[in-house]
């Protein structure tokens, strides 16, 4: 850049700042401009705060019509009960020295149930169900409109918030008002040491409020049961909803359903019983329930078991004046608390039916309370029960045995006949033959499935008993922490299907006995049964499998008892042996030929058949 370039510059850049300089505004100016300037803002924020005012002015309006037309939809909705569709919500709880029930007075209804001498598996208190998650309430129609009891607000007749029952019944009433004079009153009566909850509705001052035509007025309950014990599928398993009819049968719906089971009842009920595996909640009519529909559906989120939902029609005739007498019974599905109540409650506990359920409720159930009372380890009382049950049996088991080992020293008589007679068409000669064998030295070939028929049902019996039985519940015994449940000793990283994601050891013990128990019989009965090898495989080796994935999941109790059954069978198998003589037997059994034959019925009906085909042969 040269010197001429660089003046001019310098000149351009003077001149500038001097324009600058002598055209800048007055003091003067610059105050009037800055007045006009807050005139101007001024004037901008009273037309935006008025223009804000007049918005919320128009909102205003626009709240107070829509909550206008909002009072007029409730009131055209619930008539009277209009007032009660807000409140504060209140709690108060009922309590005696075995329950504590929560009401409130949002739908008056019982909020929750705590049985307070029970835990659940995980040491919590013991809750049957809570909050929002239980629907309790009265729906009807009067004047077209639907009213739910459910949805609106009750007040108490009582200031206190936790009422005892220490000494005498003590009561709180929750009531519904639907006008000066007309209301709807649920009244709670608690006494000592019962788990049965008084419960009556009262219906005042309603004939002109509301009408009925039906005959009846629905109540609905509708509640999510709780997770409360160790094993959650055997718990599904044993949850459901129970009822009674009001001619004294009982049904239940299907518990080991996977979709939802409904069912609809046109007759009389007495009870409805939402029933966990060990616990129960029961509506109990002073009557009779109309008619109902009832809902089961298997929850798995985790922490509930299944929803269950109840539509009961109570017999109603009159909104002035008339009170419907409930009762709501909440505690443990122990089977002699249940009957002591009177009111069929015990047929909830799954002891079998007929026979089963004779020797479950008269022998099995008895002997274990006695047991209790001397024996606090439950593990104990299930080997001294096992070991009474299988003394009573035992000559049924020697019977068996002896009737086994007679056919299994003729086994070289029955191959000389099947050599005579080699042929399909001789099957009924062949037959004929053995029988005779069999008649001449005094053997009933019918001798050891009699016993085994006959020790059948009290299998049976336990098999329902001890997954049912209250008493296991939570006992522990050896590496079992609960008897009622599985008893894991190794929790697996995968499930496997048919058997779970776990080893029980009981089970696994059950197994290996039962199948030397059937190896034991299968070698008894020595090539006897070499017709029936299919059997022989079942019984070995099929059983004891099936088993072990069925039980897996099972009660610990169950695969005890049937391991230590196993367990003494085989000690008095080997025990039997040292006094049966197979020469000595088979010796007896030839001094029986001797004696002169006389044919059964059963054989003389044989044996005219056997001619009856060869007859028919001889026609062709």
């Amino acid at each position: 850049m040269d010197r001429n370039t660089i003046i001019g510059l310098v000149l351009i850049f003077l001149i500038m700042i001097g324009f600058g300089y002598f055209t800048q505004p007055s003091k003067e100016e610059r105050e009037a401009m800055q007045r006009k300037a807050d005139s101007i803002a001024q004037v901008q924020a009273l037309q935006q705060q008025k223009k804000l005012e007049e918005e919320k002015a128009e909102k205003k309006v626009a709240s107070i019509e829509v909550d206008t037309i909002k009072q007029e939809q409730v009131e055209s909705q619930l008539g009277a009960f209009s007032n009660a569709t807000s409140g504060v919500e209140k709690f108060v709880t009922l309590e005696n020295d075995l329950m504590k029930v929560t009401l409130t007075s949002k739908g008056g209804r019982v909020y929750s149930v705590e049985l307070k001498k029970y835990k659940t598996y995980n040491g919590d208190p013991l809750v049957l169900f809570t909050g929002d998650e239980n629907t309790f309430g009265l729906q009807f129609w009067g004047d077209n409109k639907a009213i739910k009891t459910n949805d609106l607000f009750f007040t108490p007749q009582s200031s206190d918030s936790v009422i005892v029952a220490s000494a005498d019944s003590v009561s709180l009433t929750m009531r519904l008002q639907a006008g000066d004079s007309a209301y709807i009153d649920y009244t709670y009566t608690i006494k000592p040491e019962s788990y049965m909850l008084g419960f009556d509705i009262k219906f005042s001052g309603l004939d002109k409020t509301i009408g009925n035509r039906m005959g009846y007025i629905d109540l609905i309950w509708d509640t999510k049961l709780l997770h409360l014990e160790k094993g959650l599928q055997n718990e599904q398993n044993y949850t459901t909803i129970a009822y009674l009819f009001q001619n004294g049968d009982y049904e239940e719906l299907n518990p080991r359903s996977k979709g939802a089971e409904k069912e609809e009842i046109s007759n009389k009920l007495k009870w409805v019983n939402f029933k966990h595996q060990f616990f129960s909640s029961v509506i109990v009519a002073k009557d009779h329930f109309v008619n109902a529909d009832l809902l089961s559906e298997k929850l798995n989120d985790g922490n509930h078991v299944k929803h269950f939902n109840a539509r009961l029609a109570l017999p109603f005739q009159n909104f002035a004046q008339e009170t419907i007498n409930l009762s709501l019974f909440f505690g443990p599905n122990h089977f002699k608390t249940l009957e002591a109540y009177g009111l069929g409650f015990e047929k909830v506990v799954p002891l079998g039916s007929n026979i089963i359920r004779w020797i479950n409720k008269y022998v099995v159930i008895n002997v274990f309370n006695f047991l209790s009372r001397f024996i606090s380890n439950y593990g104990l009382i299930i080997l001294i029960l096992t070991i009474l049950i299988k003394l009573v049996l035992f000559p049924l088991t020697y019977k068996s045995y002896s009737s086994s080992a007679k056919m299994r020293v003729l086994k070289p008589q029955i191959d000389e006949i099947n050599a005579k007679y080699p042929k399909k068409e001789d099957a009924m000669k062949k037959q004929q033959a053995v029988m005779a064998l069999y008649k001449k030295v005094g053997v009933n070939p019918m001798g050891g499935c009699i016993p085994v028929l006959i020790q059948f049902p009290i299998l049976i019996a336990m098999f329902r008993f001890f997954p049912a039985s209250f008493e296991l519940r939570q006992q522990s015994f050896l590496w079992a922490d609960d008897l009622s449940s599985f008893d894991s000793i190794l929790n697996l990283p995968f499930s496997i299907p048919w058997y779970g994601d776990h080893v029980s050891l009981f089970t696994l013990l059950m197994a290996v006995a039962m199948f030397v128990t059937s190896k034991m019989n299968a070698d008894q009965m020595g090539d006897s049964n070499a017709q029936m090898p299919g059997m022989k495989f079942m019984m070995t080796w099929m059983m004891p499998i099936m088993l072990l994935l069925w039980f897996n999941n099972y009660s610990a109790g169950l695969s005890y008892y049937y391991f230590l059954s196993n367990l003494i069978t085989i000690g008095q198998t080997f025990m039997i042996r040292r006094f049966v003589d197979d020469k000595a037997l088979l010796a007896k059994l030839h001094e029986n030929a001797k004696k002169p034959v006389t044919k059964s019925k059963w054989q003389q009906r044989l044996e005219e058949m056997a001619k009856q085909q060869q007859q028919a042969k001889k026609k062709k």
